[in-house]
């Protein structure tokens, strides 16, 4: 991922939950675009050492 150029999305976010994420990114001295991508890393990584969820159809 290192040569690829970043991706850009718009992102709509209740205002409180903003609030929280950029107060936590400034504790961690991150920008909150930082923030968020470290959060949605650690997501994945904890996703992959799980194992799926069963579906809720029972299959």
């Amino acid at each position: 991922m290192a040569g690829e150029p970043r991706k850009s999305f718009l992102l709509r976010i209740d205002p409180k939950l903003w609030s929280e994420v950029e107060a936590w990114a400034q504790e961690d001295l991150r920008s909150v675009n930082g923030q968020i991508e470290f959060l949605l890393k650690q997501a994945v990584a904890r996703r992959k050492n799980q194992a799926p969820p069963a579906d809720e159809s029972g299959n």
